[in-house]
């Protein structure tokens, strides 16, 4: 079946009006379909050619760029000398010009590459207007399905648009499975060879903080706010807390009532990850302390020119600052912004000597039985 090229044009119009597409668009849709066509038909790949359509009247021009020469081998490439300059008087053998094909049909092989060609512009235009829509969304939560996992990569469909959740932007151990609701955070939107690619994530420490703003309406008016977190995601989280209303306890706020907050927010990331909320403080040394508690410490030193911080503690001590294959002091150093160093510090305590057993000092024989006739002597009497 052979493609009209102004049965074209109004087709795709059609098509783009139905899809709200801009009319710039529906423009650049239709000269590159003609463009993939004329090539099928009349030439090859490498060709230069400018297709300009005019929407008010449908009308078409195909251009294309072609060598001046004496003797033409390749029509595709090449026009005469004295075809040439019945288009630019002046022209000169060697030189380039643009010449108008009037061409009005293609054939059917040409026809459906240009089909091939719109079809998929169409998907990609309406994509890229899909999430332009999602562009406002950024960093908030949505609610979604989990449609197709691929290869640890989790495909989540928000309604219109599919989003993508990488390896990286997932929950350590959480097991997900296809038709499963979840939450998830719209988190950017990468643009590559395939267009647009809405990205999500559940690993992120910014999902950690719009679930807590979902649960503590205190955090809207500023009554409390969240300074710092530091996260591994399904094993620890570490939260910062502040009050700005005197009189208010901001680890009590976010833990709610009957730990009803923070519960709800477990509940959703999963019972696996656990999350410890303290009290920020502007002193780093206090603030340390609150991220490495309940570790009783001895000492902390800081450097502030290299962003180092020893924390001295007793070799008892030990095992509850450093946490389970490294994680509380590494999340304790994420939460600070320092490099941390735990030190034992069992060397340095002063020893106490142990008190000597104190042995009673027994009195001579003699002395005993003096004793005993002095006090019978002092009954008689």
């Amino acid at each position: 079946m052979d493609l009209d090229i102004k049965q074209l044009a109004v087709a795709i119009r059609s098509i783009a009006e139905e899809k709200n597409l801009d009319e710039d668009v529906v423009k650049d849709i239709l000269e590159q379909a003609i463009i993939a066509a004329y090539k099928k038909d009349f030439g090859d790949n490498d060709q230069e050619i400018k297709v300009i359509f005019n929407p008010n009247t449908g009308d078409i021009k195909i251009i294309v760029n072609k060598e001046v020469v004496d003797n033409v081998e390749d029509p595709a490439y090449q026009i005469s000398l004295s075809d040439a300059k019945n288009i630019q008087k002046d022209i000169k053998s060697g030189e380039f010009v643009n010449v108008n094909e009037n061409i009005s049909r293609f054939g059917r092989v040409a026809a459906q590459t240009a089909k091939q060609v719109i079809l998929q512009r169409l998907r990609e235009a309406e994509k890229e207007i899909l999430f332009s829509e999602f562009e406002h969304k950024l960093g908030t939560i949505a609610n979604g399905n989990v449609s197709r996992i691929e290869n640890g990569l989790v495909k989540i469909d928000l309604g219109r648009v599919q989003a993508i959740m990488p390896r990286s932007e997932q929950i350590q151990g959480e097991y997900l499975y296809p038709g499963q609701r979840v939450k998830v955070l719209v988190k950017s939107i990468e643009k590559d060879v395939r267009g647009p690619q809405l990205v999500v994530s559940r690993g992120s420490v910014e999902f950690i903080q719009k679930l807590f703003e979902n649960e503590v309406p205190e955090m809207e008016s500023k009554a409390v706010e969240i300074k710092a977190i530091a996260r591994e995601a399904g094993v620890r989280t570490k939260i910062a807390v502040k009050s700005n209303v005197h009189g208010v306890d901001p680890v009590g706020t976010f833990v709610g009532g009957h730990g009803i907050r923070v519960n709800a927010v477990m509940s959703e990331i999963g019972e696996q990850e656990k999350i410890d909320i303290l009290v920020f403080s502007d002193d780093i040394k206090e603030l340390v302390q609150n991220a490495l508690s309940p570790t009783q410490i001895n000492k902390i030193e800081i450097d502030q020119k290299s962003k180092n911080i020893k924390v001295y503690v007793n070799d008892d001590q030990l095992s509850i600052a450093i946490g389970k294959g490294g994680q509380n002091v590494r999340l304790a150093s994420k939460l600070v912004g320092y490099e941390m160093d735990i030190i034992d510090d069992t060397k340095n305590k002063a020893t106490v000597p142990e008190p000597k057993p104190i042995t009673p000092k027994l009195k001579k024989k003699s002395d005993l039985e003096s004793s005993l006739l002095d006090a019978i002597n002092e009954q008689d009497q």
